[in-house]
Formats: C-alpha cells, structure tokens, sequence
C-alpha cells in the first residue's frame, strides 16, 4: 500500500512483504533476501519499511534515517574509518549517500526508513 492517508495506521511489525533474492554480487556469505514496501511520502521524504532476512550482503547507501523495529544486524563501514555498528531494536542511525556498507544479519531485521 503506497500512500497511506492521513489519520489511518497499520502494524509496521507484523505487515507481509514480498522477500526476493539480492543480487548474487551483493550476496557475501548466505541466501539473505529483502523486501521494500513504501508507505508514504512526505514533503518529498520516502517514507517505507525494508527488511532482510539473515546473511551477509553489501550495499551502496542513500541519504537515509531509519529506525530498528526487530531484529539484529552488525553494519560495516567500507573504507570509512568508523566501527562497525550493532543495531537491534530501538537503534536509530543515519547513513549518507554513496556509504559502502556490509550488512551482515543475524535475525531479521525490519525497519522504518526516511530517505
């Protein structure tokens, strides 16, 4: 459902989305699969919820803000000089676009991103 209109809610946690395989050049170690399902869009902000299954995968960012729903995942920072960064449950964390990241997925991860 894109466009979710202004006064109704939904249950981000429990909402089905359809998985597919990633790239076989982004799969690292694994059979890790992910799902995108866009809600809305504000004041030109893509509002979605995206999730993967475990694995590990690599990724070039977006300018992006998203917030852990579930699940548990470690992100590696490619050529950046910051620590690796655990995220579960709560983790609120800010990528920037062009990040080269490696995600590597130990539950399913669900979250709720702006970009």
């Amino acid at each position: 459902m894109s466009g979710l209109a202004a006064g109704v809610g939904l249950d981000a946690a429990t909402l089905t989305l359809a998985h597919e395989p990633l790239p076989t050049e982004e799969v690292v170690s694994g059979t890790p699969t992910t799902a995108t399902h866009e809600l809305t869009t504000l004041n030109g902000l893509e509002i979605g919820i995206w999730e993967m299954t475990p694995g590990t995968a690599t990724d070039t960012e977006a300018d992006e803000v998203f917030v852990v729903l579930s699940g548990r995942a470690t992100i590696a920072f490619a050529s950046s000089g910051l620590p690796d960064l655990e995220v579960g449950p709560g983790s609120v964390v800010r990528l920037a676009e062009g990040m080269r990241t490696t995600w590597t997925v130990t539950e399913t991860l669900r979250k709720i991103y702006v970009v």
